[in-house]
């Protein structure tokens, strides 16, 4: 497959968990697939910095779920939510510490008839890719990704070439009341005005 030159490298994954976050917004996450390539503009993330973080998987220590948050950075942590879709993480910051970022939404930009064949809606649906779920299926992400290597050239990050100037809000994360202190923190990013953003930010 022919490689990308605006691909991010690992030096990129390779810092603080929530300078990644807040990063991530307006970056392109491409999916190379036998069906073809999509990608979508990654207009919301969450920053979970685990094991002290109680939100993170991670809290739980190394296990075979959390062993890729373990990791070098630059490689996918895929898991089940809720048990009926997948969630897609990049994992960040150095080997030993498993932080990782959740990719929240995405807007649509290149495959979206396929995307929107994969979801079974409209193309011009906002429901296409606002949310975790929603948007792994769209891009056809699974468990078959977990610990992907993020800087080859099947599942990765981009530089986004439009540079186009983005508003960024920070909000606490979404259903993570569980972790007492650590739901109250401001680590959801999210592109202020974008439709396809998964919830209404309350700041």
């Amino acid at each position: 497959m022919m490689s990308n030159p605006l691909k991010l490298p690992r030096d990129f994954y390779a810092r603080s968990v929530l300078i990644v976050a807040r990063q991530c917004i307006g970056k392109i996450i491409v999916h190379r697939t036998t069906e073809g390539e999509t990608a979508g503009r990654i207009v919301e993330t969450e920053a979970y910095r685990g094991p002290r973080d109680l939100a993170a998987h991670s809290a739980r220590g190394l296990t075979k779920r959390t062993a890729a948050m373990f990791g070098p950075p630059g490689h996918a942590y895929v898991y089940l939510l809720y048990g009926t879709c997948w969630a897609m993480n990049l994992v960040v910051a150095n080997a030993g510490e498993p932080h990782a970022v959740l990719i929240r939404a995405i807007e649509p930009i290149r495959g979206i008839d396929l995307m929107a064949a994969r979801r079974r809606k409209p193309v011009t649906s906002r429901d296409l890719t606002n949310g975790p779920g929603k948007l792994t299926e769209a891009l056809a992400i699974t468990g078959a990704d977990y610990a992907r290597d993020l800087c080859d050239d099947v599942l990765f990050l981009a530089q986004n070439d439009d540079r186009r100037a983005v508003k960024i809000g920070r909000s606490a994360r979404i259903n993570v009341d569980y972790a007492g202190v650590w739901a109250g923190r401001l680590w959801r990013f999210y592109e202020r005005g974008n439709r396809y953003v998964s919830v209404t930010p309350r700041y």
